[in-house]
């Protein structure tokens, strides 16, 4: 079973859904925060503004925005931290309105979690956040 996936807002909620974390910095266009079935809403996980923009949703960037990404996250543990904590409950479904999910946020999230699940049946712990982040240059790590 895919512990982590991701689904477009405006999809129909599925029966197995699990826990329902909306990843985006900004509201979704057309929906009525009532109307939108989530548990959360993790906007300090989304990408900076400027990442966001830069990105502009260009496949020919997807590399070096899947890289800038995971360093700003080693600056968010706390809602890196909430993910985790969302995805050890069982199935976890992270909502985007981006239309191009395999190449957004919420695809570099996902394949984070799935490979932190499997460290985690590996050897039985949890890695670290910044583990996910590129080395600095002159650390040696």
């Amino acid at each position: 079973m895919e512990r982590v996936r991701i689904r477009r807002v405006y999809d129909p909620v599925g029966p197995d859904d699990g826990c329902r974390v909306l990843v985006d910095r900004l509201w979704p266009r057309g929906i009525k925060k009532p109307t939108l079935a989530l548990d959360a809403w993790e906007m300090a996980i989304a990408p900076s503004p400027e990442l966001r923009r830069w990105f502009g949703h260009d496949p020919g960037r997807w590399r070096d925005f899947c890289r800038r990404y995971q360093a700003e996250l080693g600056a968010a543990p706390e809602a890196w931290g909430r993910l985790l904590g969302y995805a050890g409950r069982g199935r976890l479904t992270l909502l985007t309105a981006t239309r191009d999910v395999e190449h957004s946020h919420a695809a570099v999230l996902r394949d984070l979690l799935n490979a932190e699940r499997a460290e985690e049946e590996h050897t039985g712990e949890r890695a670290s956040p910044v583990c996910f982040a590129p080395d600095e240059p002159g650390t040696g790590g």
